[in-house]
């Protein structure tokens, strides 16, 4: 799967985290696990090749997680603006469905993204101030919430 094998090359080639196919399985299940509820999941595509995903996953109470945020290198900044885009149309999908709040958990070595994700508005909270539901992967270490 295409967007399986980008977001594994981003996170292993450049941040080198230790993640594998078999640690990502909702990948193989995008329609039952993240297009259910308030939940969607997007690819930005160039020239037929996935080079971005982001997706949210609906954890109740009009909360969602927004998850598999990545772009290929060659997509990133100013020029595609393609994380900014994919930002954006998930959280205009999140204001058509009333969501309230999107949290999201991030390593600490993406660096750039932390600064992309306060830049688009998001604060970084304490990982004691997650909702209940919230999935904590293991790599997370930096959370965000955006009130929608």
């Amino acid at each position: 799967m295409e967007v399986l094998s980008e977001s594994i090359i981003i996170q292993q080639q450049e941040y080198q985290i230790p993640i594998t196919e078999k640690d990502q399985p909702d990948l193989f299940e995008i329609e039952s696990f993240y297009q259910r509820g308030n939940g969607n999941f997007w690819v930005a595509v160039c020239n037929e090749k996935v080079v971005g995903s982001v997706a949210l996953i609906d954890i109740g109470s009009h909360q969602v997680a927004l998850r598999k945020m990545f772009v290929a290198k060659p997509y990133r900044g100013a020029n595609f603006k393609t994380a900014h885009r994919l930002l954006h149309t998930a959280i205009a999908w999140a204001k058509e469905k009333k969501v309230e709040r999107i949290y999201l958990g991030t390593t600490l070595q993406y660096r750039a993204a932390h600064r992309f994700y306060e830049k688009n508005g998001f604060q970084a909270i304490e990982k004691e101030k997650l909702p209940a539901n919230f999935p904590v992967m293991n790599v997370d270490k930096k959370f965000y919430t955006y009130g929608v």
